[in-house]
């Protein structure tokens, strides 16, 4: 399985090294549109090959997804944390009532008592 994890990326990297070779022109990106430009009194361009815009906006995508979901889940992470809290303390209080019942006993016949 490990194996195919890898020729899975590996294919992934040649497709992207291929995308890159393909792109290399450069082209102007503009910052803001030509009437945001104008109100601003300055026009922003960036002279850069085809494949970082293409890549980058790939990332940039990528990034605000995860933040996105890191963002969306938060309730759910609040839920289980919650939970996880609620279930020590049952557990303490499981234990400590276990203690108090076997309390005054013969260890080997508490042992016996828990066990059947």
């Amino acid at each position: 399985m490990r194996y195919v994890r890898y020729l899975c990326i590996a294919i992934f990297a040649v497709a992207l090294i291929a995308v890159a070779l393909a792109n290399r022109e450069i082209v102007s990106l503009k910052v803001l549109p030509a009437e945001v430009s104008g109100l601003f009194a300055l026009n922003p361009r960036l002279e850069l090959p085809l494949f970082i815009v293409i890549l980058g906006s790939i990332l940039a995508g990528l990034l605000i997804g995860f933040i996105w979901e890191w963002i969306r889940e938060y309730a759910e992470r609040a839920e289980a944390a919650k939970q996880a809290r609620e279930m020590r303390r049952l557990e303490r209080e499981v234990a400590r009532l276990k203690a108090e019942r076997h309390k005054g006993k013969d260890d080997v016949l508490a042992l016996l008592d828990e066990a059947g």
